[in-house]
């Protein structure tokens, strides 16, 4: 009788893009930034997924100075259509709401993550979307951020409000004949 010799394959590369963002361009000019912070936690997670066929690709999806408010951002963009192009098998990011804090926008992109069997995780949230707890786990997540999104709007219009009342000018153009004291 001969012994059944086992053939170890190799795993499928999972090709891994990292996407980061910073909502203002304060601090992006310094030679480590939270952009940087970010992707060196990303690139350490893929790295220590490496036994399962994870692999960085070499574009790198970035946007420093934008909100997160909506996709209008060329990194996100060409995320999106790289993704589209068959070129990306999981998203990583440092936290959920570096991708998006527009629950529909969010929602959207899982929706085309989904359809291209993209998968999502999360580098400081430690979830996948592989599992069902994951994509739960991430909804309650986005929820949280896009009310957080909506505090903050609302402290700035309350305060707004507030100036004016003191007569505080608060932005725009100042009216002909005026001048800011």
């Amino acid at each position: 009788m001969a012994a059944a010799s086992k053939v170890l394959t190799a795993p499928k590369p999972v090709r891994c893009a990292i996407y980061t963002r910073k909502s203002t361009e304060e601090g992006l000019s310094q030679a480590f930034n939270s952009l940087d912070a970010q992707r060196e936690a990303a690139e350490a997670y893929i790295l220590s997924q490496r036994h399962d066929g994870w692999t960085l690709v070499p574009n790198q999806y970035s946007d420093g100075g934008y909100t997160g408010a909506n996709i209008e951002r060329p990194g996100v963009r060409q995320l999106l259509a790289d993704i589209q192009a068959g070129q990306i098998d999981c998203v990583v990011v440092y936290k959920v709401d570096r991708l998006s804090r527009s629950l529909i926008d969010f929602a959207k992109m899982m929706g085309l993550f989904e359809k291209h069997g993209v998968c999502f995780v999360s580098v400081t949230q430690q979830f996948n979307t592989n599992a069902s707890l994951g994509r739960l786990t991430l909804n309650i997540l986005l929820s949280f951020a896009q009310f957080e999104r909506e505090i903050i709007s609302e402290r700035t219009r309350d305060k707004q409000v507030a100036a004016r009342k003191k007569g505080k000018w608060t932005g725009g153009h100042i009216i002909l004949g005026y001048d800011l004291d």
